[in-house]
């Protein structure tokens, strides 16, 4: 059971509702458990997937440990804003527009 974390940024007061139930709210709109089972993380992203799908606000991101993934990361997201995750050498990457890149003035 590896550790989960999950983000969320602008969204309805539900989902806090519902991550605190289940998860340690470490600072607002970041929740971690130690030892949440894959079952009960596949069911918590279904029913923050379906939610999004309906009210289409924030963006949310879930990572967790997975040995079998690039990194050792397991990683889902919804909204905005979009970034490129790309596997690299066995490492996950942001990958940016050049437009995002370059430093502002």
């Amino acid at each position: 059971m590896p550790m989960v974390v999950v983000i969320t940024r602008d969204v309805e007061a539900r989902y806090r509702g519902f991550l605190g139930s289940a998860m340690l709210e470490l600072a607002p709109g970041v929740y971690a458990n130690p030892r949440l089972s894959a079952s009960v993380r596949t069911r918590i992203w279904e029913v923050l997937a379906d939610w999004y799908q309906q009210l289409r606000r924030g963006s949310l991101v879930m990572i967790w440990a997975e040995t079998a993934a690039n990194g050792g990361i397991g990683l889902s997201s919804l909204g905005e804003p979009p970034k490129e995750i790309v596997a690299h050498n066995a490492l996950l990457l942001v990958r940016r527009s050049f437009s995002e890149a370059r430093p502002r003035s």
